[in-house]
C-alpha cells in the first residue's frame, strides 16, 4: 500500500524541495491542518527573536518529510507502515491550541486534556479522519501513532519514530527553531543520525558509529532549551499570556466544555482579538507595546535538596514562596511569579528530561549482528550539563523590580549579577 503518485513540491528553507503525494496533499488541505498556519511554533519567542514567527504548519511538513526519509531507510517497515508513519507525523501537532504549550497548560489544568488528546479527537472526528479513510487508512491507528500511544508491543518503533528521545519531531524543531531564531545550537547532521538508525529488539536504535552526532544532538537540545525555549524575555511574554488567559477564561468560556467545531475555530489571531476585548485587555496592550515583565531574580541551583525539588515540582510551595516575597517587598501577591524549567508552559520542557539509558545504541559486528550498548557507559557528556538546567527566575513589573529583587535575595539567597541585566 503506497501512493507513488506525486502531486508536486513544497519548498522548505531547511530541506529544499519536499515531494508531496496526492494522498499527503489530501490531508494537508484539510481545515484542521491548514489551521496550523495560524498557530506559532514558539509563541512569545518573537519578543526576543523577531524572526521567530514560524508556525506549526511548516514544522508538521518538516516532521513528515524526515519521517519519510527515516521510514525508507528502515528495511523492517512495510510499505503500508511507511505511509502510516508519514501521515501520523504530519498530524502529530494538529491538536495544538492557540499559543501552543501556553494554552495547553490551562487546557490540562481545567479540562485534564493535552494537545495529544486533542489531536486524537480531531483525527477521529473531523474531516481529517474521513480523508484518511478515503485513502484506506484507519484514523484510530494513525492517530495513536501520531501521539505515541499505539499498543503494539511487537513494534514499538512505530511510536518511537515520532515520540522518543531521538525522534523526527525533535530533529525538525531543533533545526527549524534554530534557523528562525538565528541561534546556532541547531547545527546538527540529523541525516547522519537518520541513516544510522535501525531496529534493535523492536526499538528504534542508533549505530554507535554516529555517537558524536548523537551527542551533538542531545547537547543541542540542552543548549537550545536555555537559549530559546527558556530565554528570559521569551518566558516574560509567555507568563503574561498565561495570566491573560487565566484572567479572561470565564468571560470567554475557554476552559469549560468545548465542542470540536469551537476548538478548531481558535488560533493565535482569533484568541488575541478575543483577549483584546476582555478583562485581559491591559495585559494584551502591554504585550502589543512590548511592556514585558522583568526578571528580578535568577538563580541556578547546583545541588538538589528537598527545598529545591519542591520549588521545581510543587506548585503549592512556589505559591507560598511568591507570597512570602511579595509580603517582604510590599507588593501585591499576583505581581510576583516564580518560573522554573519544569513548568508545562515551557516549550519542550519534556525534551530536556534525558535518560541516556533509554536511547538504544548498537555496534554492528563483522557478520552484521547488532550488539546492544549502553549510551550512559559510552558518553558522560550529557550528564555533565544537566545540572545547569536547575534555573529559577522571579518575574515582576518594572516598577517593582528592585523591591522584589531585594526580597527574593532575603528569602532565597544571593543571586548572580546577570539577573540585573535588562533585555
Amino acid at each position: 500500500m503506497e501512493s507513488t503518485k506525486y502531486w508536486g513540491f513544497i519548498k522548505d528553507p531547511l530541506y529544499g524541495y519536499i515531494r508531496i503525494t496526492e494522498w499527503e496533499r489530501s490531508i494537508i488541505d484539510t481545515a484542521p491542518v491548514q489551521r496550523l498556519r495560524r498557530i506559532r511554533q514558539l509563541s512569545g519567542a518573537q519578543y526576543a527573536y523577531p524572526a521567530a514567527n514560524h508556525t506549526r504548519f511548516e514544522h508538521s511538513l518538516g516532521t513528515m518529510h524526515l519521517a519519510g526519509i527515516l521510514a525508507e531507510s528502515l528495511p523492517s517497515l512495510s510499505p503500508e507502515e511507511k505511509v502510516k508513519v508519514k501521515m501520523a507525523s504530519l498530524l502529530h501537532d494538529v491538536g495544538h491550541g492557540p499559543y501552543s504549550h501556553l494554552f495547553e497548560t490551562l487546557l490540562s489544568k481545567y479540562l485534564g486534556k493535552t494537545h495529544e488528546d486533542m489531536s486524537l479527537w480531531i483525527i477521529r472526528e473531523s474531516e481529517v479522519g474521513r480523508a484518511l479513510e478515503r485513502i484506506g487508512l484507519d484514523p484510530e491507528e494513525v492517530g495513536l501513532i501520531s501521539v505515541g500511544r499505539l499498543a503494539r508491543p511487537d513494534k514499538p518503533y512505530l511510536n518511537q519514530i515520532i515520540r522518543s528521545s531521538v525522534d523526527v519531531d525533535k530533529m525538525d524543531f531543533l533545526l527549524r527553531d534554530s534557523y528562525h531564531t538565528g541561534a546556532s545550537y541547531g547545527t546538527i547532521d540529523i541525516f547522519r543520525l537518520i541513516y544510522t538508525m535501525d531496529i534493535l529488539d523492536g526499538n528504534l536504535a542508533v549505530d554507535a558509529t554516529a555517537l558524536s552526532t548523537l551527542e551533538t544532538f542531545l547537547l543541542a537540545r540542552l543548549e537550545s532549551f536555555r537559549a530559546i525555549y527558556f530565554h528570559r524575555t521569551t518566558r516574560a511574554a509567555q507568563i503574561m499570556l498565561i495570566k491573560a488567559l487565566e484572567k479572561a477564561k470565564d468571560e470567554l468560556n475557554l476552559f469549560k466544555s468545548i465542542s470540536l467545531q469551537d476548538y478548531l475555530q481558535l488560533d493565535d489571531q482569533t484568541l488575541w482579538e478575543m483577549l483584546k476585548h476582555s478583562k485581559s485587555r491591559d495585559i494584551i496592550m502591554d504585550l502589543d507595546n512590548r511592556r514585558l515583565l522583568k526578571c528580578a531574580y535568577e538563580k541556578t541551583f547546583f545541588v538538589r535538596d528537598q527545598l529545591v525539588t519542591n520549588i521545581f515540582n510543587n506548585e503549592a510551595v512556589r505559591r507560598q514562596i511568591e507570597e512570602e516575597i511579595a509580603l517582604k517587598a510590599g507588593v501585591p501577591t499576583d505581581e510576583v511569579t516564580i518560573d522554573v524549567p519544569s513548568l508545562p508552559s515551557v516549550p519542550y520542557h519534556y525534551a530536556i528530561d534525558i535518560e541516556p539509558m533509554n536511547i538504544p545504541i548498537f555496534y554492528k559486528s563483522k557478520t552484521g549482528e547488532k550488539i546492544p550498548q549502553r549510551l550512559g557507559e559510552l558518553s558522560r557528556i550529557v550528564d555533565s550539563l544537566r545540572v545547569f538546567l536547575n534555573i529559577m527566575r522571579i518575574y515582576t513589573k518594572e516598577v517593582y523590580r528592585e523591591k522584589v529583587r531585594k526580597a527574593s535575595t532575603d528569602v532565597l539567597g544571593e543571586a548572580p549579577l546577570s539577573s540585573l541585566v535588562s533585555y
